[in-house]
């Protein structure tokens, strides 16, 4: 992102507008975006991320039986360049994340982030562990993988649109990319 780019996300959380994004920023960003979450209105319980809290409220890493097609057809959403027309997601999440890819898709950066889905569904351990990643309880979303991978800082080289990140944290979603300054293209149903 540019420096009048950061600049505009600092003016928004409540922090100087400096173009620093330090640790200052991050702690105004997570209460910016934890109060969203917190006026989330669906009742759906969202847990910690402890193992667990994640199984309590998604099942076991892995079963099947806890996912549904949602029907994304007509939303924007493609992978690889090819419409999507359903995502594999935990059946807990499923209407929070419809929400989200219907609000998503009136939107000019979220019509480009949903143009750029990069998976949900997907039986693995977390980059660099052995726990199951949220992605094997179907309870995370990856969006423009490309210029926001696991290494890079956001928002300083991500480039993640914080309008899109405000849209899922209104509806219980977390990003990676604004609570630990990297990984924004992934999106969980965690608190």
């Amino acid at each position: 992102m540019t420096n009048e780019q950061i600049k505009a996300i600092q003016a928004k959380i409540g922090t100087e507008p400096d173009g620093f994004w330090g640790e200052k920023s991050i702690s105004a960003c997570k209460s910016y975006l934890r109060r969203l979450m917190d006026s989330c209105d669906d009742s759906l319980y969202i847990p910690r991320t402890d193992q667990n809290s994640l199984t309590a409220a998604y099942g076991l890493a892995g079963d099947e039986s806890e996912l549904v097609n949602l029907d994304v057809h007509g939303c924007g959403v493609r992978y690889e360049g090819q419409p999507v027309k359903t995502i594999r997601v935990n059946k807990a999440c499923s209407p929070s994340l419809n929400r989200i890819i219907r609000e998503l898709a009136t939107t000019p950066e979220g019509k480009i982030a949903l143009s750029q889905f990069a998976g949900c569904y997907n039986n693995r351990a977390m980059r660099g562990g052995s726990l199951p990643s949220l992605h094997a309880r179907g309870a995370a979303i990856d969006l423009m993988a490309a210029t926001n991978r696991n290494k890079q800082h956001y928002p300083s080289s991500a480039d993640m649109p914080f309008s899109v990140i405000e849209v899922f944290a209104k509806h219980g979603w977390l990003s990676l990319g604004a609570f630990i300054s990297r990984d924004a293209m992934h999106f969980q149903r965690t608190k």
